[in-house]
């Protein structure tokens, strides 16, 4: 039924929430929730066969080195070919992946070396998912709507992530780690399905290229023309690999030993999720002028989950700390997506959104597989410190970067409101001389904290 002549007793879905938004939200929407619970189920998996916190390092590594190693190619293929076939191919790699990480905890007492590979099978999947997945969303929505749709979208993640994490830690605690890695699993095959309802005939067939290697040059000049994107990834190639290693390693240790156990860390990432819908509702409202100077410094808070857990505060503190990060960190997020589909041509938007991720997730095999180690030589307490420390002088430096500082939110009359929120409005050309300016586009992702969808 048309929006327009919907039912007065039934809600209208927006004009520019077509069938593809619509199905990429609730696809996402499932995954969402299933994969926040999983972070949990794995690092306690791996704790319960009596890993330590190098152990499950290594896993969490194991998972975003193959990310890392793909993305470049994932970039490329998703520009080359239907971006729902990726997506829905690379769902259907993760829901093996992980229903055999499932079956293995359930029926025995897994290996180190099958956890890991199978992380590592997970994030193979994710590295041809994400580029094509940020494209696909930035090809569903025209710019007047761009910054409302992306907030709202990133709501309905960060309610998924709210549920995701308290469920997950309470079924952690409840039936085992195995259960949880299960669900997820499912979660995948589901939104698989979803994804395979995708519309694409509004893109237009891309003009061969020379090949791969090809794409992925024309998209390297795309990325490294433009300090504000490079600049911005730079940043959080340190950011999400000190907060990853908080997150998936440090965290569950010290919840182990001075929270409760995983209930009592699960709530506190609910937290966090509940942060990021009030940051999503926030921006929903307020379009700041100055997309990336003020998304930027809202990024400094990120600094103080790793400080609350140095000392470490009671519980009820660190849930506060973990709200304020979350609603901070989402004011990034819109406005760096609304930034990228802004700026970037929609040919090329999965190319660049694999340089993005490729730039901001780099160092996270690192961080996690020395998060152990670190631990050990330095102890918990210092190793989290230095995290924050991190954070803060990452951000501070990527201030430095005129382009960051001066990039201007175009008017949303620039363009004509789009008929049919199917067919995207073509962007102006990139050129200009970088000052920020609407007429500028050669100023300039998570990335916010990048999370799976």
């Amino acid at each position: 039924m048309n929006s327009a002549t919907a039912s007065p007793l039934r809600p209208r879905r927006p004009a520019w929430a077509g069938r593809n938004y619509s199905l990429l939200a609730l696809a996402a929407f499932v995954t969402t929730l299933g994969s926040n619970g999983a972070l949990i189920a794995s690092a306690f998996a791996v704790l319960e066969t009596g890993g330590d916190g190098g152990d499950v390092g290594l896993v969490a590594a194991s998972r975003t080195l193959t990310l890392v190693l793909f993305l470049l190619v994932g970039g490329a293929v998703a520009d080359r070919l239907p971006r729902h076939h990726v997506m829905v191919a690379a769902n259907a790699l993760n829901f093996l992946s992980q229903g055999a990480f499932a079956l293995l905890v359930l029926t025995g007492k897994p290996e180190l070396w099958q956890m890991m590979l199978l992380s590592a099978l997970g994030g193979t999947g994710q590295a041809f998912f994400n580029p094509a997945a940020e494209g696909m969303l930035m090809s569903s929505v025209d710019r007047e709507q761009a910054s409302r749709a992306f907030a709202l979208f990133r709501m309905a993640m960060s309610g998924a992530a709210v549920g995701g994490a308290a469920l997950g830690g309470a079924m952690v605690a409840a039936v085992g780690p195995g259960w949880v890695l299960a669900v997820d699993a499912v979660a995948f095959a589901v939104a698989g399905a979803l994804r395979s309802f995708l519309d694409v005939s509004h893109i237009a067939p891309r003009e061969p290229g020379g090949g791969l290697l090809a794409d992925m040059r024309d998209g390297w000049q795309e990325f490294i023309g433009r300090p504000w994107l490079w600049g911005v990834v730079a940043q959080f190639s340190v950011v999400v690999a000190v907060v990853g290693a908080a997150d998936a390693v440090f965290g569950p240790l010290v919840a182990r030993d001075s929270l409760g156990g995983p209930g009592p860390w699960g709530l506190a990432l609910g937290a966090f999720g509940v942060g990021t819908v009030a940051g999503a509702f926030l921006m929903m409202r307020w379009k700041p002028r100055r997309l990336l100077l003020a998304g930027t410094l809202c990024v400094f808070p990120l600094a103080l989950p790793s400080a609350a857990l140095a000392v470490p505060v009671p519980l009820a503190v660190l849930v506060c700390v973990m709200f304020v990060s979350g609603v901070t960190i989402e004011v990034f997020s819109v406005s760096w997506m609304t930034a990228l589909h802004q700026e970037i041509p929609e040919d090329k938007l999965s190319r660049v959104s694999a340089y993005d991720w490729f730039g901001s997730v780099a160092m996270v095999p690192v961080a996690t597989a020395l998060a152990g180690p670190a631990e050990a030589a330095f102890g918990l307490t210092p190793a989290l410190w230095g995290c924050a420390a991190l954070v803060v002088v990452a951000t501070g430096a990527v201030l430095f970067v005129p382009e960051v500082r001066r990039l201007t939110r175009r008017p949303d009359t620039v363009e004509p409101p789009c008929p049919n929120s199917s067919q995207p409005i073509p962007k102006e050309p990139p050129g200009g001389s970088g000052d920020g300016t609407a007429s500028s586009s050669r100023t300039g992702l998570a990335l916010p904290v990048k999370r799976r969808s």
